[in-house]
This record gives C-alpha cells, structure tokens and sequence, in this order.
C-alpha cells in the first residue's frame, strides 16, 4: 500500500471505528475497589472481540489483577515487530451532577466525543484497532496488541505479567498511545514524565479530643498542626520548599500562562504558583499537592480540639529523580518542620519513576515521519508530561534494546480524569492515520 492508499483505507473505517468506540465508552469498566469489576471484565472480552476481527490470535489473562488482552500477529520474514499498548479500564466518573451528559452515554456536542474513557483509553484502544483494519493484508510489521485493564488503579499486577508473558509480547518498537498531543491540530512526542511518590502524614498531638474553650490557646490541635507543617512544603512563590529533589530543564516550549490559565480553568483572581518557565513546572520540576485531608466534617464537628489528622500527599517527581531519595527527602522535611514538638508519621501509599526517552532513531524518524503526514505538514513536537506512567520504566527494563514511543489522543481539552471528559473527532481522526503510516513507514524501512 502506498500513503494515499493508506489514507483511503482509515477514512473507510473511521466510521464504523467511531461505532465500536461509543460501544466501548458504554461499559463502565472501573478496576477501583468497590465498583462492579464483572463490568471490566465485560470490557475485556468486548476488546478482544474488537482485536480478533483484525485477523490476530487473541487471549485475556491476568496475574492475579484485572483482565489485560494480548493479541499477536507473527511479523513476515525479516520485519520488526511493534507492540501497541493502550488500557481499557476507565476512571471513576466522580460527581455525575458535574457532567453535561450521562458519562457512560456518548454523546458529540462540537466535534468532541463526550464520556468517560472517550479519550483515556479507549480512543487509544480503538487508534491500534482502525490502524490494524486500514492496514489488513498488507500489514508489513508483526504486532502484539496489548490492552491492560487496571491502568488507572495503578497497573499493581502489570509487572508480573509482563515478566510471565516475556517472551511472547517482545517487540523492536513499543507505541504507548497513552498521553496526548501538544495542542489541536500540533502532534507530539512524549520524551519525558514525570514519576509519582504518594504518601500519607499524620500529625497527633492528644491523646483524645479535648474541649476547645477550656484547653484552646494553650494546647495545640492536630488539624492546626498538620496545616501549618503542609504549609512548609512551599515557599512564599510556591516552588516546592523540599531539600535535595531533582529539578532540571524541560524543552524549549512557549506555554503561555493564559493558555495554562484557560486549560487547567482556574476561576478569576487566582495566580500561578513557582517560579522559572511553565513547561519546567509542569514538566520537570517537583510539584507537591494535597489530595485529601482527614479530620472532622464541618457539619458534624464538635467544639473539640483535634487530637490527630491526616493528610494524602501527591508528589511528582522529575525525570532523573530516584523515588526511595525523594520520599527519603520528604521525610526529612517533616521531621524538622513539626510545629510545637507534634508527633508525625509518614507512610509510603505508592511510588513510581519517572522517564526520559533519547527520541533519536529510525522508530523515532518513521513515527515523526507518520505525524507530519497525518497533520499536513504540521512538524511534530518533542513535549514532556506532568503526569506518571510508571510502567514505561518496567517496559524499559524488560526490553532495552525497543524503542518506546509515547503518543496520545487526548489534547489541552480533553479533561481526562475529570468531568465531561471528551475526544476530539478531528484529531482522532489524524492519530489513526499517523499510526497506520507508522506501522507501514516502520515495515518500510526495516
């Protein structure tokens, strides 16, 4: 097949992609505690449904986690083969009050998809799916599918099936079509992420609640205690106030604060926060947020003093920083910032690394190649993420010599993870196209 061929066969499937995409979207597969997991289950065999009808052997397996699905395709005699990893469990739909249509009822309002999981993943399941109908016959590469179905509860059994399914799931090049695309209508590469350290503190100072007229002004409250030593985690600007993290340079990207302002939808009056380029601070330098505090409800407190609370931190970490030193370093801040002699404990929830790809080569050159094509001459760009993918470490621990490439589907407006989660149909449209003429460019030139 030539490009043009190429192109005629994506717009010929894009429709009836777009259908088994919105039968996707219906099945609220949440691999969370606590939600029906027979529904992630159903996602599973609905994908390996989808994967079967591109002609590849295809088997769901676990280890000891949610369903994943593995498809393969052997490659024809002296051609790489490229695995194609996306996920197909979604996340929890949070306050449905907050969306403006039924999250598990896809629905297009503008030429954007609307519904949990329209973007993150299973738009990043159906890119390998179009791409494998486009190509049919003349498939120039060996493929593995592979389709994981805990990703956004943290991928706890990944690794193990991984090192259990090795040898069958090798590839030359790996295409994670798990992040997103710089802005509409600009493609991008993602070289770098940032890893995760997510802990717990407790701060105690009583043995039991107190009242708070007869004990207040001299005997501090944990609550107060605790806000008062998360206050320490940044200085007056902002930038994290942590000894020792890893901060380094992010690329050469003009991210326009307004642009940021309008994307992350910060209301009226409220700045950013750091110092130094917004890539950097979002890209490449620690970030400390509160994710959730533990301590009476307003409604149902009494006039206590708080004998002991809790806070869950989130700490994102730069590319090139270890895990176990920067939640070693957070742990030193806490035990010399304890206000008034409270005691504090820290406890480790979950740690991931971050990633740096050297994005030189002939993987590199044909997916570049792929997305100028598929954008009409519009040159790709090389972007980092603030956000984890931990298991791209584990992928490249276990096959060193295979180029990783991180492609997307999701843009600035996508609000993955959020309310009215959404997928552009346009640009859709183009990273299908990008990975068929990847995988054609890739058999090209092997």
């Amino acid at each position: 097949m030539d490009i043009s061929e190429i192109r005629a066969a994506v717009d010929r499937e894009l429709p009836g992609v777009r259908a088994d995409l919105e039968r996707l979207v219906r099945i609220p597969g949440i691999a969370f505690p606590g939600f029906d997991h027979s529904q992630v289950q159903r996602s599973a065999e609905a994908t390996a449904e989808l994967l079967r009808g591109c002609g590849l052997e295809v088997e769901i397996v676990r280890a000891g986690g949610q369903p994943a699905v593995i498809g393969t395709r052997p490659a024809p005699p002296g051609a790489p083969t490229v695995l194609l990893y996306a996920h197909h469990d979604v996340q929890p739909v949070g306050d449905q009050a907050r969306w403006d249509s039924d999250p598990f009822t896809p629905t297009e309002r503008d030429g954007r998809l609307y519904g949990r999981g329209s973007a993150d993943d299973k738009a990043g399941v159906m890119a390998h799916v179009a791409a494998l109908r486009a190509m049919g016959d003349a498939l120039p590469v060996g493929v593995v599918v592979f389709v994981e179905g805990e990703e956004e509860f943290g991928s706890e059994s990944l690794e193990r099936l991984l090192a259990e399914r090795r040898e069958e799931i090798s590839a030359d090049v790996i295409v994670i079509a798990d992040s997103g695309n710089w802005d509409v209508g600009v493609p991008a590469l993602t070289t770098s992420l940032r890893g995760i350290v997510n802990f717990t503190v407790e701060v105690r100072t009583l043995a039991s609640a107190v009242h708070s007229g007869m004990f207040g002004g001299a005997v501090p409250d944990a609550l107060t205690a605790l806000c008062r030593l998360l206050a320490t985690l940044h200085d007056d600007a902002g930038d994290v106030a942590v000894a020792g993290l890893t901060r380094r340079p992010a690329a050469p990207l003009d991210y326009e604060p307004e642009r940021l302002r309008a994307e992350a939808g910060m209301v009226d009056g409220v700045d950013l926060i750091g110092t130094g380029p917004v890539v950097e601070r979002l890209w490449t330098r620690p970030a400390l947020s509160v994710l959730g505090i533990d301590a009476p409800a307003t409604g149902e407190a009494p006039n206590a003093l708080v004998p002991s609370a809790k806070a869950l931190v989130s700490l994102r970490i730069a590319p090139g920083e270890n895990p176990t030193k920067a939640y070693e370093a957070v742990q030193a801040h806490l035990g010399t910032h304890a206000p008034w002699g409270a005691q504090v404990t820290a406890t480790l929830v979950q740690d991931g690394a971050p990633f740096a790809i050297d994005a030189d080569g002939p993987a590199y050159d044909a997916a570049r190649a792929a997305f100028r094509a598929a954008w009409d001459g519009v040159e790709p760009v090389d972007i980092g993420v603030g956000g984890s993918i931990p298991f791209i470490a584990t992928f490249a621990e276990m096959f060193p010599d295979a180029a990783i490439l991180v492609t997307g589907v999701e843009d600035p407006y996508a609000k993955a993870h959020g309310p009215n989660e959404s997928l552009h149909l346009g640009e859709f449209a183009r990273v299908c196209l990008a990975e068929a003429l990847l995988l054609h460019h890739r058999g090209e030139r092997s």
